[in-house]
């Protein structure tokens, strides 16, 4: 496709909710689209649940993060700072102090049955495990699949911050992926395989800390390589035939040479206020008005708020949003 933003932007939200999901966190992909729609990107997160923020704000530190490295900042130390001050910025994680690792020691338990299952690293011995833990990471041995299997766990048993450790873990695998080359861009998302094999997750990595179970748990981890591409190549596949197919249908009604534009705009942004439409398509603001009067007009869009005085309408595109939600 033209802009592979089209693809990619589904992805990243994917990831976003799932991966906090994962650590109790619930949110819906329709409500982080709809706060991004009304909201700046600086904005701080407010008038929303807890739970949207925090999704919000690792969508916003995975973005962080992903600028960072191609800027040519190392994947080490400082940049899982940088994560983790993003990451807990507001809402509840701002008094798990965001970008600080741990000042004693931490735990790993059941949240029902209360009991501990696994005790980290202590806080002494932390900057020397940080140290051989990025060390592995850049020596460039084993292949790379393995290296990032194997460091995702080290990261997990260190357990370096007081919250969030288990966000930025799954967040660290694409970002190790990325930077081995093992892909060319950092858009490979793991964590919907990860809360699908939720219990078997957990356990061969506990594993592998009682018994040395490591090639139980990289077997899994290989596994899910496999099938979350395969998943993620479905959901790009239907898309872009999606696209294909809505492609002819803006042309028809719209009848315009801005009508690919239209249609990328809303592929980009399946959740959109009117406002941003007109002033941020490229299209002139007369031609994007018209445009959206059409495509309500022919069921292409859902208002999801109605215009209120200042504040413009916010609609939605559900043909796309059927294929992304989770």
């Amino acid at each position: 496709m033209h802009d592979s933003e089209i693809l990619l932007a589904p992805l990243r939200d994917q990831e976003a909710v799932i991966s906090s999901r994962m650590e109790g966190t619930i949110s819906t992909m329709d409500e982080i689209l709809q706060y991004q729609a009304e909201h700046s990107e600086h904005d701080q997160p407010s008038e929303v649940r807890s739970e949207v923020i925090e999704t919000i704000l690792y969508r916003r530190a995975l973005h962080s993060a992903q600028a960072r490295l191609q800027e040519g900042q190392p994947l080490g130390i400082s940049l899982i700072q940088s994560i983790h001050q993003q990451l807990l910025s507001w809402g509840r994680g701002a008094t798990k102090s965001p970008g600080q690792f741990k000042q004693e020691q931490n735990y790993i338990g059941d949240r029902d049955s209360r009991r501990i299952r696994f005790v980290p690293i202590s806080a002494e011995q932390l900057p020397g495990g940080l140290e051989r833990l990025f060390g592995f990471v850049d020596s460039g041995s084993p292949p790379a699949l393995l290296r990032a299997a194997l460091a995702h766990v080290e990261f997990e048993a260190l357990h370096p911050f007081k919250d969030g450790n288990g966000r930025v873990g799954r967040m660290l695998i694409t970002l190790m992926l990325w930077k081995s080359g093992a892909i060319s861009a950092p858009h490979f998302y793991i964590s919907r395989y990860f809360e699908d094999h939720k219990e078997e997750y957990l356990h061969l990595m506990r594993e592998v800390s009682r018994q040395g179970a490591w090639e139980a748990w990289c077997n899994f981890f290989l596994t899910a390589l496999d099938q979350q591409a395969q998943n993620n190549l479905r959901v790009a596949e239907s898309i872009s035939s999606l696209y294909d197919g809505m492609n002819v249908h803006f042309a028809s009604i719209l009848s315009s040479r801005w009508s690919v534009q239209a249609l990328d705009f809303i592929f980009s942004h399946p959740i959109f206020t009117n406002s941003n439409f007109t002033t941020r398509s490229g299209i002139p603001s007369a031609t994007a008005s018209r445009f959206t009067r059409l495509l309500l007009k022919n069921g292409l869009l859902q208002t999801i708020r109605p215009a209120s005085g200042r504040r413009p309408a916010t609609y939605r595109f559900e043909p796309l949003m059927e294929r992304v939600r989770v």
